[in-house]
């Protein structure tokens, strides 16, 4: 099955520290910038954060800057998000996708593929 696959959620204390893994099923991830999105609940899924396929260009939201961390690892077909000094409100569900028409990050994202399920994170005592 061609997918992504999300891990690496959990419960965590504000201040705390977590990291997603974002792994290709099926195909490669050679080519491609990948997102890290999250969607709370009532709220409409955002990015987060995006990652060139050599990994030298990455973007994040505002909301995120000096708290997260994207990088890939090409040869495991895996992107990661290192998340730090964590917020009640990054408490949401995180996606990954693939840009199948970009190989870097761009003011705007080309056609977003390859979903996976998404991987909860709550921030909370």
């Amino acid at each position: 099955q061609v997918r992504l696959v999300e891990s690496g959620g959990g419960l965590v204390q504000p201040g705390g520290s977590l990291r997603l893994s974002c792994t290709a099923s099926g195909f490669t991830l050679d080519y491609k910038a990948i997102g890290w999105f999250r969607q709370a609940p009532g709220k409409e899924r955002e990015g987060v954060a995006c990652i060139g396929y050599s990994g030298g260009s990455t973007h994040y939201a505002d909301s995120v800057k000096g708290r997260f961390t994207i990088s890939r690892d090409n040869a495991k077909n895996t992107v990661y998000l290192q998340m730090s000094s964590l917020k009640p409100e990054d408490t949401a569900v995180y996606y990954c996708a693939a840009d199948i028409e970009r190989s870097m990050c761009a003011a705007r994202w080309g056609t977003l593929a390859y979903w996976g399920q998404g991987t909860q994170v709550t921030v909370g005592s």
